[in-house]
């Protein structure tokens, strides 16, 4: 039996969109700064997720998201 991957979507609350950008993050509080976290958006949510993060100075980089 093989196992497929689920389908990469969005990190957005609802939002099941498959996602196209990965948003990449720390909180220089409880992260090392080399840590990245990831949060991956459709094209509706990139910008509404990079400025909730970057309003917190957690935000790192925005890169196409390829699977």
């Amino acid at each position: 039996m093989s196992e497929e991957a689920a389908p990469a979507v969005c990190s957005a609350k609802g939002c099941g969109k498959p996602a196209t950008w990965a948003v990449l993050w720390n909180n220089p509080k409880i992260h090392t700064p080399d840590r990245r976290k990831t949060w991956l958006a459709c094209d509706e949510h990139k910008e509404s997720l990079s400025d909730f993060l970057a309003r917190r100075s957690f935000l790192r980089d925005v890169q196409p998201f390829t699977e």
